[in-house]
This record gives structure tokens, C-alpha cells and sequence, in this order.
């Protein structure tokens, strides 16, 4: 179920505010339609209550011999009336409203002024609905006092009083209600909840943009520590953000530049005693001598430049440009084979990526290189999908410990057998290799074959 959901805080957000916009709409048509049905009966009512007044003032003004033509032109099927010597019979029944009842007799005998003598009988039965809405609370406003109970009946039945000794009957049905939702509403309803939707996303967006940019600059510095700087602008936690990751980018800026001198320092100042060593051992007279601490002294001095360069590499910064990387891999495979090292590369389509070329170039060169020692021969493949583009680097040797594949990639690190001091270098290639695939946003990862020998791919983010 959640990974039907938005996984960005903008979604998310967006989700949050859509899903408080439809129960909002849906409490608030609920609540209109309740009290639509008791507004309509409210006016409904008063008004039916007003009619059975106005008609009881003409018949009792009207003379005695003509009063059953007046009441029979007034009947009809929903609203009958009739005249009689005595009242008519109201059983009461269990859905009679008292409340509605007592509210239309008040009515009538303040506008029939019947205070003295016989009274109205009424009888209105219960509509069933919520006793609840502006309706109840607007009845106990000055305008609509005594208002209220008029909404609280269906059907009607009343008798009244004339000064002559008869008894004028009504009886009479509210009409219903009519559609709870008509067009007009559920289109003011849709045109709202979109206003509200387009205003809210507007927003949402607005305020986590900021945001969007700090995880776009974080993955870019993670790629190039000179990366420009991110703007500081937003909500005040997000300029803080922003503040203090620019801030860290400084500090980390500086600390590999302080690092880069520091060793520059140290490689000038180791050199000048490795040269007047090298000068020294020149003049041993044993041959043998001679040759082993020339050798060690060249070791030694090979170890502190391409430590320097390692250091040199992480905090140089190539323009990028757009590369055929099959051309570049092909380059690459050429130029060892034409040195007469065993590598090869099937034929492939040209794939374009913008990279370093100078560096990607020199991470392949590695690869291929500790193929040839290490496995005898080299093989590259390149490999392209919708997300990523994978350069593959096989050889035919012995692979390398499970244990040992992750530790190969550290700096200085080197095995004891196969990958000694004899065969290869000072243990820097592999992690100047994955530090230029990093500086992609890519991924170095070393695998044993199946079939024997060890696979190394470089993985490039599309």
C-alpha cells in the first residue's frame, strides 16, 4: 500500500491537503443538504401556516349561505379544506410533533386573535429529519422567533374556531424537498475544490522547491566540491539550510586544498634527502648493494608522486563535455593493443554522455591495466539501459578473495599474493579509479566471474 504513495514531500503535501479538501467538501455538502431540507420546510410551513390564516379571515368574514361554495373553490388535492358543524377528530399517532404542533396553534391564535374561547386544534406529524442546523440556531434571532418549529413537520392537520360555532378544517402535505445536489451546486463545488487544489499545489511547491534545490546542490557537490554555491532564499529554515550547507562546502573545499599543500610540502621535503641518498648509494662499490637501495629509494620516491597525484586528482576539477564513451573505451584498447598488451573490445554503438573524458579515460586505463598483470589478458564491453550506461572490464586470472573485494578499493591497500609489491604498484589505482567513477555519480564494483577471473564495472547514472 505505501508504495502506491507519493514518496517527495511535495507529493506527499499535496496528498495531505487534497485528502483534508475532500473530506471538508464532503462534511460541508452533508451539512448543506441537512439543512436545505430543513430550511425548505421551515419556509414551507410558515408560509402554509400563513395561507391557513389568511383563509380563515375571508371565510369568517364571509356570510354563513356562502361559505361552502368559498370552501369548496378553495379545496384541492393537496391542500383540502372543509367546513363543519363540530371539529374534526385528531388521533394522535406515534410520529406527531409536538414541538411543530404547539408552534403553528401560537401562530394562529396571535393572528386570529382567539386568546378567549375555544382554541385551534392542531396535529402535524414528524418528518424524520436532523433536528439540527442554522435553522435552529436563526430561530432565536429577533427576526425568527418561534420560527424554528415550523420545520419540523410533513403533514398538517388543523381545526379552527369560527365566532359562529363552526369549525373550518385544513389538512395539507409539505412538498418534498427536491434533489439534494443540483448541477449548479455540484459544479460551484467543483470549481471551488479545483481554485483551492491549483492555489494549494501553487503553494506546496513554492515552499518546497528550496528544498529540491538543497538535494540537487548536495548531489552535485558530492560530484564537484567547486560547485557553485547554493542561493539562499526561501522560508527561513530553508535559508538556514541552505546557509549551512554552503558552509560545509567551504570547509570542505578548504580541507582538500589544505591536504593537496600538505602533501605537496611533504613530497618536496622527503625529496631533497631521497636525492642525496640516491647520490650517496651511487658511490657503494658493491654492485649488488647498490642496485637494491637505488631500488628502494626509487620505490620510495615513485610512492610519495603518486601520492601527491592521487591528492592532485580528487580536488582538480575537469570541464565536462558531451562523449561518445564507446569511442573513448575504443581509444583506450587501441593504443594498448597497438603497444602490444593482450586487450580487446567488441564493436558498439556510439553512446553520448557528458563526463570528464580525461579522467574516464584514465579509470578505464587502470582497469585494463590491472587486467593485463593480473589476469593476462583484458576484455571491455560497454552496455547501455534507460537509466545507466555500464563499462565492463574482464580478465582470465586467479580473481580475488569474497573478503578481499571491498578492501581492494581502499587507498595503499594491496593483496599479499598476486598483487604485491613485485607485480604491481603502491595500491592507488583502484582508489584513484573509484574516486573518478564518484566524481560521475557512478559506482566501481569488482565481482569473480563464474567462469574464472575478475569483472570490474563502472557504472555511469544516466
Amino acid at each position: 500500500m505505501t508504495r502506491l504513495l507519493p514518496q517527495s514531500l511535495f507529493g506527499q503535501t499535496v496528498l495531505i491537503l487534497l485528502a483534508g479538501l475532500i473530506v471538508s467538501h464532503a462534511a460541508g455538502s452533508w451539512i448543506y443538504t441537512a439543512d436545505r431540507e430543513q430550511a425548505v420546510r421551515a419556509v414551507g410551513g410558515f408560509a402554509t401556516a400563513q395561507r391557513i390564516a389568511n383563509l380563515t379571515r375571508l371565510v369568517q368574514d364571509t356570510p354563513r349561505d356562502a361559505r361552502q361554495r368559498i370552501v369548496a373553490a378553495l379545496s384541492d388535492q393537496s391542500f383540502r379544506v372543509s367546513l363543519s358543524a363540530q371539529p374534526l377528530p385528531m388521533p394522535t399517532v406515534e410520529d406527531d410533533d409536538a414541538v411543530a404542533a404547539t408552534a403553528i396553534k401560537e401562530f394562529l391564535v396571535e393572528q386570529l386573535s382567539l386568546r378567549a374561547g375555544p382554541q385551534p386544534r392542531v396535529r402535524a406529524s414528524s418528518t424524520g429529519g436532523p433536528p439540527f442546523g442554522p435553522w435552529h440556531m436563526m430561530g432565536h434571532g429577533p427576526m425568527m422567533r418561534g420560527f424554528t418549529g415550523f420545520a419540523g413537520f410533513r403533514d398538517l392537520q388543523v381545526t379552527i374556531p369560527l365566532a359562529d360555532g363552526q369549525w373550518l378544517s385544513f389538512a395539507t402535505a409539505l412538498p418534498a424537498g427536491g434533489p439534494a445536489y443540483s448541477a449548479q451546486f455540484l459544479l460551484s463545488m467543483g470549481v471551488m475544490a479545483l481554485i483551492i487544489l491549483v492555489v494549494s499545489v501553487w503553494a506546496v511547491r513554492r515552499v518546497t522547491a528550496p528544498l529540491a534545490s538543497l538535494a540537487t546542490a548536495a548531489e552535485r557537490l558530492g560530484q564537484d566540491v567547486n560547485a557553485p554555491a547554493l542561493p539562499e532564499t526561501g522560508t527561513t529554515e530553508t535559508r538556514q539550510a541552505a546557509r549551512a550547507f554552503n558552509e560545509m562546502q567551504t570547509r570542505l573545499r578548504s580541507l582538500i586544498e589544505n591536504r593537496t599543500r600538505l602533501l605537496a610540502a611533504i613530497s618536496h621535503d622527503l625529496r631533497t634527502p631521497l636525492t642525496l641518498l640516491r647520490l650517496r648509494a651511487e658511490t657503494v662499490e658493491n654492485a649488488q648493494e647498490r642496485g637494491k637501495m637505488l631500488s628502494t629509494i626509487a620505490e620510495m620516491d615513485s610512492l610519495i608522486g603518486t601520492t601527491l597525484q592521487f591528492a592532485r586528482d580528487e580536488s582538480a576539477t575537469e570541464p565536462r563535455q558531451q562523449t561518445d564513451l564507446t569511442a573513448l573505451v575504443q581509444s583506450v584498447v587501441g593504443d594498448m593493443s597497438g603497444a602490444g598488451l593482450p586487450v580487446r573490445m567488441p564493436a558498439a554503438a556510439p553512446i553520448l554522455y557528458k563526463c570528464q573524458p580525461a579522467a574516464l579515460k584514465r579509470a578505464v586505463r587502470n582497469l585494463l591495466d590491472n587486467a593485463v598483470k593480473y589476469g593476462k589478458t583484458g576484455s571491455a564491453e560497454i552496455h547501455v539501459s534507460p537509466q545507466a550506461v555500464e563499462i565492463d572490464i574482464d580478465d582470465n586470472g586467479p580473481g580475488i578473495p569474497e573478503p578481499e573485494l571491498p578492501r581492494v578499493l581502499e587507498p595503499f591497500y594491496r593483496l599479499e599474493e598476486s598483487r604485491s609489491r613485485e607485480t604491481g604498484g603502491v595500491g592507488l589505482g583502484l582508489a584513484i579509479t573509484q574516486s573518478i567513477v564518484q566524481a560521475h555519480g557512478g559506482k566501481l564494483t569488482l565481482s569473480n566471474r563464474p567462469a574464472g577471473g575478475l569483472r570490474a564495472s563502472i557504472v555511469l547514472p544516466r
